[in-house]
């Protein structure tokens, strides 16, 4: 016999088979995440036949990403400096202006690293 605590009544039929079915519910609905996440995260490998080819298009793909999030900045600083002008804010202003001159220099990464290295 199962010691239960005094506050605890015990459990009738109906109140068990509730418990099961929510238990069952919980089990399917991560059964079924867990199917969807796979065939979701399933991705065709399409491999070249040269390594150097494979580093240069994840280069390509690291170099837009990081593309990306400099115009993102480049856009924000915009709308700071704006935003500082109508509101006659200085400290805004300025950090609008550095937020445009980090978004410039993330934009223009690859170039500024080619430019550096020579090649």
């Amino acid at each position: 016999m199962k010691i239960m605590k005094k506050s605890q009544k015990p459990m009738n039929t109906l109140e068990r088979q509730k418990k099961i079915e929510r238990r069952a519910k919980r089990a399917f609905a991560l059964f079924a995440c867990m199917v969807l996440s796979m065939a979701v995260m399933i991705v065709p490998a399409f491999a070249a036949d040269d390594p150097l080819q494979i580093v240069e298009n994840l280069s390509e793909f690291i170099f837009s990403l990081i593309r990306a999030i400099g115009l993102i900045l480049l856009g924000f600083g915009i709308l700071q400096l704006g935003l500082s002008l109508k509101s006659h804010d200085p400290s805004q202003r300025a950090n609008g202006m550095l937020t445009i001159a980090g978004g410039i220099v993330i934009t223009f990464t690859k170039e500024i690293l080619t430019l550096i290295t020579g090649g």
